[in-house]
């Protein structure tokens, strides 16, 4: 499959137009400083050029949500969230991440009366709840083989 700048022009474009739907994620890093200079110059001359595979499957990933209806939103890993904004990455509801935040099990610092978290913080948080998630139900799955109901 080509893969043009033609893509990226139309994904940045619907970024700059719709709201926050997903948090898709290109970790720091992941991105050669060449790959990187190759798409500035593609963005800024109008190019085609050759995009990473990583690259390419998180503008696939926007080229679909925005197919769904949905809105996507390009936030750097530093960014700073609200706790609202938090939840809804979280899909969770503000009170039970306010929980967890006094628990100690998100990090997060005050901005005057508000508490705020940055996205990695919330990402990792999001990540240890999924292995946590994927740990119970392999946990259950063998107790389930063992006891025979499971085929």
């Amino acid at each position: 499959m080509e893969r043009v700048v033609a893509l990226v022009a139309l994904v940045a474009l619907a970024v700059r137009v719709c709201g926050v739907s997903d948090v898709l994620e290109v970790p720091p890093g992941t991105l050669g400083e060449a790959d990187l200079e190759a798409l500035q110059r593609a963005l800024a001359g109008g190019e085609a050029v050759e995009l990473p595979d990583r690259l390419h499957a998180v503008l696939e990933a926007i080229v679909r949500q925005l197919q769904l209806g949905n809105g996507v939103s390009v936030v750097p890993l530093h960014a700073e969230l609200s706790t609202f904004e938090a939840a809804e990455i979280l899909n969770v509801s503000r009170p039970f991440l306010i929980k967890r935040i006094d628990a100690g099990d998100v990090p997060f610092h005050m901005v005057g009366t508000h508490r705020r978290l940055k996205l990695e913080d919330v990402l990792a948080y999001r990540d240890r709840l999924t292995a946590q998630a994927d740990d119970a139900l392999a946990a259950m799955t063998a107790e389930a083989e063992e006891l025979g109901l499971y085929d």
